[in-house]
């Protein structure tokens, strides 16, 4: 069935995107990894290859901020791959083995994200706080961002949070406040002698610049009539992305994804003016990385940002 003009879904099969494949790195475990020991090869690529193996073989010290999104502990189909729930245990060592392999590749006053849903959360928590313990990073937040959309359920409560761990490798580190501000309306204006007081009114209406919290809001899932959306089954948004490169790193800075999925950090990234690299084991979802990364040269817009702040949700913008 062909799909709704309005549809703009990206699905194209590897076959018929062999020519954005083709950009990629590919590597197998048999592979020579010298070449990805020098920044200046894998700048602004996607690589295609077994995570835990690409990040043993990366240069130490080269990466400004990570943006992480493992795979949660659910059962869940990946393109090619099936990741299967396990125990607690097996899911704490899986997040310690691609963390240690992580931590030596982040800059000295790098920052890192770490993606999760509320059941990994606590398991991915407890490893953090091994970690800090250790001194080797430091737990600076935890965010909960509001998905919008869920599946409902007959005998629990609809799942429609999700946590992203703030931490650092270090206290110094960047963190621009002023480039990620969420433009609310102001319902009840206040005014001094005829002023307004801390809001700001133009021809869109009455409005206020507020400094963001630790919850957010705004986001909205991608879905079928949006240019970023995919087919892939748990995509993120670029505007979720797009809140933690502009807080946390400065153009020209090196962004890294080890699990790149749809290519969304990276895709973010570079229309941010950030250098990145991306590492994706399914030959789809990498297919799917590089023809958005093709077209954010032509289109540089991100979905509720503009003008140099975050819109509410269903704004317009």
């Amino acid at each position: 069935m062909a799909k709704s003009q309005r549809n703009k879904t990206l699905d194209i099969s590897v076959e018929e995107g062999k020519d954005f494949f083709d950009r990629c790195l590919t590597f197998s475990d048999q592979s020579d990894f010298s070449s990805i020991k020098e920044v200046k090869n894998i700048t602004d690529r996607t690589i295609c290859a077994d995570t835990l193996k690409i990040m043993e073989n990366l240069p130490e010290n080269f990466v400004s901020l990570a943006i992480i999104d493992p795979p949660y502990n659910l059962n869940k189909t990946y393109a090619e791959k099936k990741f299967s729930a396990t125990d607690r245990k097996s899911y704490y060592q899986y997040t310690l083995n691609w963390l240690n392999r992580l931590l030596p590749l982040l800059k000295k006053d790098a920052s890192f994200y770490i993606c999760c849903d509320w059941k990994s959360s606590m398991v991915i928590a407890d490893v953090l706080c091994a970690l800090e313990d250790e001194k080797r990073l430091i737990i600076q937040n935890r965010i909960t961002w509001q998905r919008e959309k869920g599946r409902g359920a007959k005998a629990n409560w609809k799942n429609s949070m999700e946590d992203i761990w703030f931490c650092t490798v270090s206290d110094s580190f960047t963190f621009n406040i002023d480039r990620v501000k969420l433009r609310r309306k102001v319902i009840a204006p206040y005014k001094v002698n005829g002023i307004p007081k801390d809001w700001n009114e133009n021809e869109d209406g009455n409005f206020r610049d507020t400094c963001p919290g630790n919850f957010w809001d705004d986001i909205s899932i991608p879905f079928w009539s949006m240019a970023e959306n995919t087919a892939h089954p748990t995509q993120k948004p670029e505007k979720l992305i797009a809140k933690m490169i502009l807080a946390s790193s400065n153009e020209g800075d090196f962004i890294f994804d080890p699990f790149l999925g749809s290519g969304t950090t990276s895709v973010t990234a570079k229309k941010l003016n950030r250098h990145y690299l991306g590492v994706e084991q399914s030959p789809q979802f990498c297919t799917w990385a590089e023809k958005r990364l093709a077209d954010a040269e032509r289109d540089k817009s991100i979905q509720g940002y503009s003008d140099g702040v975050f819109w509410e949700r269903n704004s317009g913008k």
